[in-house]
């Protein structure tokens, strides 16, 4: 910083969070990396100015007030989990990723700035590579990226699914060492969610020294409540369960580990990208006009009535999804709207106070961006890639005093895979071509070649067996009447609903669950 100033940023790559106090301008600048895996809080109220990478550490300043922003539980409440630049207090936010906050100790005046944006990468004209120049430099990008991330003078080990990014992490670094690398492994008993056998194939095939556990309901009874302490905001996301007890696993052993978040948002890899496209090129075919006339119909019929849906899972709420995405503007707000766990009719129901729609990156200025694809691609880098995957990990990994690493969150990478050709991600209905014609030539197409599962633990078995007392304890009428938030007679028709097998979904009950044990600790 005393050689380059700010300038000194575009040398960084990584993941940061850093305060520079320059004493002789009397300013105070934060900074946050370029795509928040690191986090940082700031708060501002009648002159108090408080920063800290933990939210945690601002309930031991006597002056800190704790006020829970409505719009922002709304907000969670949609997506499972907070949005930048929010914080589920009034007066409190991030600074986004990529950004840079200046505080002026003078006159008190804040100022935000953007030093970097996926955006601009996604805006450029799309490169011009034959199919085996695509794969020969993504490899090689991928590959010095990721032994960057292996520079350590403690023991490195990698999370490994036995998907194809976790393997691809494992395979280019295995390949390059004598020594095994180190990989951890969390499987489940009930069927349709475990890729251990997976993990274990991929490990032994790559000669790794490989360490796996199956995680049970007993598992999740002791990681549960430690969850609104870990992530010291509301966090919906399940799969926080079994990614706590991968990194108490590889802890073990290991100081630092790293995993393969980023692979599916920066390559394509999830199908609502192709069912979405095809979404929006259907509805490209028919006038505006006549879609939100469609949509207009839709709302004055009660889908509560109509014939034969009763027993179909969940159709209210997908009637009110395709409602909302009739009236979509672009690909970001179809993609938003495939998120959303409530509509808004639904929200003003469930919360006594009817919020407002908090603006946030689903509302950003797309149209430079040529395709479809890429406009969601770049959304969910600054959404759901960041305020969700990346918060989990990074959260989960610090509670046990394991330093987890991003491989796949390599500047480098980012800014080349948002100008590689679409072709390259997405070709005849195979995501993620480039990412999987490269694991190939490491671990055989008949041992990768799958359906992808997620790393999502079973808790709509979970909670209708031993973990049920956990929603009738915290989703109680006494409870939610003294909070005063939510309308205790719509959470408990939703919880009596889900606990008798009928058409609600777990996640929906899951997000207000994660609220009420974050709100016991916190407030």
């Amino acid at each position: 910083y005393h050689a380059w100033g700010l300038k000194a940023l575009d040398k960084f790559n990584g993941m940061f969070a850093m305060a520079i106090f320059d004493k002789e301008k009397e300013t105070l600048t934060l900074i946050r990396d370029r795509a928040g895996v690191k986090p940082l809080y700031w708060y501002f109220k009648e002159g108090l100015f408080l920063f800290a990478s933990e939210l945690k550490s601002f309930h031991e300043h006597p002056n800190f007030h704790k006020v829970i922003d409505r719009d922002v539980l709304a907000q969670y409440l949609q997506h499972g989990y907070v949005l930048q630049p929010y914080s589920i207090f009034e007066s409190t936010q991030q600074v986004e990723a990529g950004h840079i906050l200046h505080l002026n100790l003078k006159t008190k005046e804040i100022e935000k700035k953007q030093y970097w944006s996926v955006s601009k990468f996604y805006e450029k004209p799309k490169l011009i590579l034959s199919d085996d120049e695509a794969i020969t430099q993504t490899e090689a990008i991928l590959k010095k990226a990721f032994n960057y991330r292996m520079v350590s003078d403690v023991p490195v080990g990698t999370f490994l699914s036995g998907g194809y990014d976790s393997s691809l992490v494992t395979a280019l670094l295995q390949a390059d060492r004598e020594d095994k690398i180190n990989t951890f492994t969390i499987g489940f008993k009930e069927k349709g969610y475990d890729e251990a056998p997976h993990a274990k194939a991929v490990a032994k095939h790559l000669g790794t020294n490989h360490t796996e556990y199956y995680c049970t309901q007993k598992d999740a009874l002791e990681v549960i409540p430690k969850l609104a302490e870990i992530y010291d905001e509301p966090f919906g996301d399940a799969s926080a369960i079994p990614t706590v007890l991968v990194s108490q696993l590889a802890r073990d052993k290991v100081s630092v580990s790293l995993s393969a978040d980023g692979g599916d948002e920066i390559f394509a890899g999830y199908s609502a990208y192709d069912n979405l496209s095809s979404i929006e090129h259907t509805f490209n075919k028919i006038p505006k006009i006549l879609r939100k006339s469609s949509a207009g119909l839709l709302n004055m019929v009660n889908p509560a009535y109509i014939p034969f849906t009763s027993k179909q899972y969940n159709f209210e709420i997908r009637y009110e999804k395709i409602k909302k995405m009739l009236n979509a503007e672009n690909s970001a707000q179809l993609l938003e709207q495939s998120y959303e766990q409530y509509s808004q009719k639904e929200l003003d129901k469930l919360l006594l106070k009817s919020p407002h729609k908090l603006k946030s990156q689903f509302d950003a200025d797309i149209s430079n961006i040529s395709d479809s694809l890429s406009q969601m691609l770049m959304i969910d880098y600054k959404t759901y890639m960041a305020d969700d995957i990346l918060t989990k990990v990074d959260r989960a990994t610090m509670s046990v005093g394991l330093e987890g690493r991003e491989p796949f969150i390599d500047a480098k990478i980012i800014e080349f895979a948002a100008q590689l050709p679409n072709e390259m991600k997405y070709r005849d209905g195979e995501k993620k071509w480039v990412l999987k014609e490269i694991t190939h030539k490491y671990l055989p197409q008949s041992m990768m070649d799958r359906p992808k599962m997620g790393f999502s633990p079973p808790i709509t078995e979970w909670f209708r067996d031993e973990l049920k007392s956990y929603f009738l304890h915290y989703l109680s009428y006494e409870r939610l009447e003294k909070e005063g938030l939510f309308n205790p007679h719509e959470v408990i028709r939703l919880r009596d609903e889900y606990l008798l097998g009928k058409n609600v979904s777990v996640h929906r009950l899951w997000f207000i669950l994660m609220f009420e044990m974050w709100y016991e600790r916190w407030m």
